[in-house]
């Protein structure tokens, strides 16, 4: 291989990238999203400068389903996502996630900076009327949550602007030396939303502490809600929105 070459490839190993080349579509992408009131102290903690929590000391705890994308494959996904603001814009801030993929994960990480690790979430309907997502890490639970399988209807209009929410994920990655080569908050739009389906209702969550799963970091203080949407839907690449390094 010449400089050219080397330069042309897409991801690493050399000899079989290990995920394809963004954009990446989504298609009946599946999400249930249980949000509820958490400690503000651990929420500051989780959120970094200078995204700013956005007052509402609520956390969104997630599964996600994706059965067919472009480049990554067939995967489960759960995490916790913090509503946030930068410089009086909102967005939400992506802060744990874990799955079940290794092109998806080492995509994730490497392009726009998804704080993504290994683990076995779950998204199913039990018994036909309960909407039930776990999260095992090594063997262990360390998340459940439930909702009543399509209980409420929800606007598929306000749905998909939900979706399209500016994102933002903190990209940490070191030098050969272990000094901090990149770090930066990276921004990120979903595009291209056509939601097919989407419904609210009540929801519980159970958050086990875990100490290389740390979801139970943000512990639940009262309920709010569950959501349950199925869309299609594009990830672009990202944009960097701060550079801790300048």
């Amino acid at each position: 291989m010449n400089q050219k070459d080397v330069l042309s490839l897409q991801s690493m190993p050399a000899a079989s990238g290990s995920y394809g080349r963004p954009p990446c579509r989504f298609i009946n992408r599946e999400f249930f999203i249980i949000t509820y009131e958490s400690d503000p102290a651990a929420i500051r903690h989780a959120v970094p400068e200078p995204l700013q929590p956005d007052g509402s000391n609520t956390v969104a705890y997630e599964w996600i389903k994706m059965p067919d994308s472009s480049g990554l494959g067939s995967y489960e996904e759960s995490g916790i996502v913090i509503p946030c603001t930068f410089h009086g814009e909102p967005c939400n801030f992506v802060a744990q996630m874990y799955l079940d993929n290794a092109p998806a994960i080492l995509g994730g990480r490497e392009i726009w900076g998804f704080p993504k690790k290994w683990a076995k979430p779950r998204l199913i309907v039990e018994e036909t009327e309960t909407l039930t997502g776990t999260l095992h890490y090594n063997n262990v639970l360390v998340a459940m949550g439930t909702m009543p399988f399509k209980y409420n209807i929800l606007d598929e209009k306000e749905t998909a602007k939900a979706i399209a929410k500016t994102q933002v994920n903190l990209k940490l990655i070191p030098d050969v030396d272990g000094t901090p080569k990149i770090a930066q908050l990276v921004a990120y739009n979903l595009e291209n939303i056509s939601v097919k389906g989407a419904w609210s209702g009540p929801a519980r969550l159970n958050l086990i502490p875990h100490v290389n799963a740390p979801v139970a970091d943000l512990p639940v203080k009262a309920y709010i809600g569950g959501k349950h949407f199925i869309a299609d839907l594009t990830l672009p690449y990202g944009r960097v929105l701060y550079d801790y390094l300048q």
